[in-house]
């Protein structure tokens, strides 16, 4: 079975192609059925041939749309609902149906379809930008740029506005050109919604859903009040501009040795505030681009004095972080109120070292916003990830949807344990509902205020058939996924994808033989890093062993208690590498990490699709040398040769590594030398492979450059298997490849481990 061509058509991959047909069986696979969920996968031909009709639903309380799975009576224009299994009639505008004229939802290849609704949105996309300007001058400068920029990059009808802060709040006064005017909140203070509303003279202003729709770029009413805050982009680009590039650093004096009053709890409150008041219900993003922590007010993080140094992972586990719990709730509170209103948060942050991205990443793991991590505003990283942010598609339309919802159904040997992703509960207690939670549960629907093409859900299910129902051969479970969203033209869309795959008996190699190790690699990631945001490291480092060891019991073939027997199956083998480096990577393991650092990292891979996320756990080395092609090698350290280059891929860093012998020659000039052609090829063949990873990745990865000793190596050492330590010298002279000097076990070890633990027959 190709997993690529299944992700490809309907953007889902699973950990088991063919599922147990019992409860009991099922938890002897160990590893639940689940899958990756990328509702938004681009195809083609929805955008060549678009449905501008309105789906047929199954009659209440199932709802289920028509797919291809449905029997059909063309002769008595009924269809079968495979899901509650009620008899539906067609409506009237389907009477011309037979089985060579059949509309496109039940064609075989439209398992995925996208419908084009009647309805528009009553507002076009909002962006609403929050900008920090306790900043040094060149970063003011280079932040002030790229904002400037970005307005011709939004479409023309898209509304914007701005809020800055520093020690105060300030909301930009748009619809007024004659002079820079702004409305001031204090810093210090907690402001609620209402007197938000009433400060900014909003009572009264907000968008009922009932009203008449607007076209993109008309104001939906003459005096709408929040018109004076928030405008289409054609109508406030000079004034924006204007203000913009007047902009100054924060007035208030910092002395040398305090950190400048920065009020961020309060820009975010106030920027929620205007929207969930005047846009309740509708697409909109809060962007923040901040540039060091909240130090005053509701939600600050750490004190203005620079003595107090700023939380670490050691300081939260002893719970000594003093203001860690106050902000973390602040902040929660906050995205309940965002995600509510389908308002998404996005955190760019532009400082070296952390701004308290740990205790705001709710807001942006709730609403489906991104983050990025930058050392300042003035580099490739803040302003290209910025950029890309802004993509457009080839009909020109913004690569992003708005206020989605998800719904997930399944046949009745099913039911849905939960989500893990960036999303929150809708809070829907169907019949699908299982009783065991996974990530975020007890709901079969969950809304995401941001979407994009790249938005990929973990989402889990568990087995409730038991032993006692008799099973007929050949029968088959259905999962139907529902995303209704607003795209970035305004018109509301509905995706539907509906997948069916065979039960097998307990003890059929068919379950083994339909295992997915890269899809299962990843759905178990998120479940260990959703772990280990509640549980104690070492704890989540056990449940991996766990899992694992009972996984080969269960699938590998061996004697008892001889490891030498030990042999695990293709589909299953490099499962166990997979989580080796799991357990070794900075997604479980905070040393050398700051929190904020943990929580962007933990971010991402709870976002990416399948490929992405294995790079991230156990990332790609290509070798290059004089007298081979470019080769795939172990990420292990006898990988590193001084008569090779490496190029590291992590996802989050590219990495250009140069052997003692290359750097040498490099540094004496010989790539200069008309006799020394293919030397320089060989310098410029990494360098050309990496600028095609960096040219779609989201956020910009980090390009490194280093030598073998130098202090950049550190990179990619970390990453390598420590075949060769300080200890692993031989009689026979030096081990091959650099040595590492850590304590880590190297896969070799692990291998030896599982293989005794699994055949010995404990866990």
């Amino acid at each position: 079975m190709n997993f690529d061509e299944i992700e490809e058509q309907d953007g889902v991959r699973f950990s088991w192609n063919a599922w147990p047909s019992s409860r009991i069986e099922a938890n002897k696979a160990v590893v639940p059925i689940a899958c990756l969920h990328t509702p938004l996968k681009e195809r083609e031909d929805f955008i060549e041939s678009p449905i501008w009709y309105e789906p047929i639903t199954c009659k209440a309380p199932c709802r289920a749309i028509l797919n291809p799975y449905c029997q059909i009576d063309v002769r008595g224009k009924l269809w079968i609902c495979p899901f509650c299994l009620q008899r539906n009639s067609f409506p009237s505008n389907y009477k011309d149906i037979s089985n060579t004229n059949l509309p496109a939802e039940l064609l075989p290849k439209y398992t995925t379809i996208e419908y084009n609704l009647s309805r528009t949105a009553q507002i076009p996309p909002i962006f609403l930008y929050v900008v920090d300007t306790c900043l040094d001058e060149t970063d003011l400068k280079a932040l002030k740029d790229t904002l400037v920029l970005s307005l011709s990059l939004l479409p023309t009808y898209a509304w914007v506005g701005l809020i800055t802060y520093g020690t105060m709040t300030q909301v930009h006064e748009l619809g007024f050109s004659d002079c820079p005017k702004s409305y001031v909140f204090r810093g210090t203070k907690e402001y609620a919604g209402k007197q938000i509303q009433e400060m900014l003279g909003l009572a009264g202003a907000t968008v009922r859903p009932n009203q008449a729709p607007v076209r993109p770029g008309q104001h939906s009413q003459p005096g709408m009040a929040a018109n004076r805050f928030l405008l289409p982009v054609k109508d406030c680009e000079f004034v924006l501009t204007s203000i913009l590039e007047n902009l100054q650093r924060d007035p208030w004096p910092v002395a040398d040795d305090k950190r400048p009053e920065r009020c961020t709890g309060v820009a975010m409150s106030v920027a929620i505030g205007l929207l969930e008041t005047a846009f309740p219900n509708t697409g909109a993003r809060i962007m923040l681009f901040s540039g060091g922590p909240a130090t005053e007010g509701p939600g600050m993080v750490v004190s203005t004095e620079l003595r107090e140094s700023i939380r670490s992972h050691h300081d939260i586990e002893k719970e000594t972080a003093k203001h860690y719990k106050r902000a973390i709730k602040f902040y929660e509170g906050l995205s309940k109120r965002a995600s509510t209103n389908g308002h998404a948060i996005d955190i760019f942050a532009g400082c070296l070292d952390q701004i308290g991205l740990l205790e705001m990443k709710s807001m942006v793991n709730a609403t489906g916003g991104c983050m990025v991590l930058a050392d300042s505003f003035n580099t490739a990283i803040f302003k290209q990830s910025f950029q890309r942010l802004f993509q457009k598609d080839s009909q020109g339309h913004l690569q992003m949807g708005f206020n989605a919802t998800l719904d997930v159904q399944t046949t009745r040997e099913l039911k849905i344990c939960g989500l893990i992703g960036h999303a929150t509960s809708a809070h829907k207690k169907s019949t699908y509902v299982g009783e065991t939670e996974i990530g975020i549960g007890n709901t079969s629907a969950w809304k995401m205020c941001s979407i994009t093409p790249k938005t990929t859900n973990g989402i889990y299910f568990e087995v409730v058939n038991q032993p006692t129902v008799p099973f007929q051969p050949g029968s088959r479970g259905l999962i139907q996924f529902v995303t209704h969203y607003q795209h970035s033209s305004g018109q509301f869309r509905l995706r539907v994808t509906t997948v069916a795959r065979n039960f097998a008996e307990g003890q059929s190699p068919e379950i083994a033989n339909s295992f997915d190790q890269e899809t299962t690699a990843v759905l178990m990631s998120r479940i260990a890093v959703f772990k280990g945001e509640i549980d104690d490291g070492l704890d989540v480092q056990r449940w991996v062993d766990r899992m694992l060891i009972r996984l080969c019991q269960r699938f590998a073939d061996y004697r008892k208690d001889d490891p030498h027997s030990f042999r695990l199956s293709e589909n299953f083998s490099i499962y166990p590498q997979f989580m080796f480096h799991l357990r070794r990577s900075q997604f479980l393991q905070i040393f050398n990490n700051s929190p904020d650092e943990t929580a962007f990292y933990r971010h991402v891979l709870n976002r990416e699709n399948v490929d992405n996320s294995l790079i991230m756990i156990q990332p790609t080395l290509t070798s290059y040398g004089f007298d081979s092609q470019p080769q795939p090698v172990l990420l292990d350290s006898v990988s590193i040769q001084n008569n090779v280059i490496l190029l590291l891929d992590t996802f989050f860093h590219i990495l250009i590594f140069h052997g003692e012998m290359i750097a040498q020659w490099r540094q004496a000039g010989y790539q200069d030398l008309p006799e020394y052609e293919s030397f320089k090829q060989l310098l410029e063949a990494p360098v050309l492979d990496a600028q095609d990873l960096l040219t779609d990745r989201f956020p910009v990865p980090r390009y490194i450059v280093c030598d073998q000793g130098g202090s950049q190596a550190r990179f990619l050492l970390s990453k390598l298997n420590p075949s060769t330590t300080h200890t692993s010298g031989t009689p026979y002279g030096a081990p091959q490849g650099a040595a590492i000097f850590t304590d880590d076990v190297s896969l070799q070890t692990f291998m030896e481990h599982l293989k005794k633990l699994s055949v010995s027959g404990a866990s």
